[in-house]
């Protein structure tokens, strides 16, 4: 199993805007795509000089599903995002590879 994970500092002046686009629009379009199982979405807990910091989980099991999410929808997400909230956010991206404790 893997996981996409997108890691996006939100300014406050549109940041309950953003939350609830992400909560109700953005994330379930991720999902529709069919090629993740599930999502988080998680604030992340440091005392910031500006903005709020999140991570958006997205779960996955094969890279093919990624590779297919990258090509056919990432691009048209990504420019939805940034004519809504251009400037107003820093994201950067990370691809976990999740370990099984519990294999030896």
């Amino acid at each position: 199993m893997h996981i996409y994970n997108v890691t996006i500092n939100i300014d406050d002046s549109v940041h309950d805007e953003w939350k609830n686009w992400m909560q109700s629009i953005h994330i379930p379009e991720v999902l529709s795509t069919g090629l993740f199982i599930e999502s988080r979405f998680a604030r992340v807990v440091i005392d910031e000089e500006s903005g709020t910091t999140y991570s958006i989980q997205y779960l996955f099991n094969e890279l093919a599903d990624y590779q297919l999410y990258e090509q056919l929808y990432a691009p048209n997400l990504r420019n939805k995002t940034e004519k809504l909230y251009g400037g107003k956010f820093v994201a950067f991206r990370t691809m976990l590879d999740v370990i099984d404790i519990n294999k030896k």
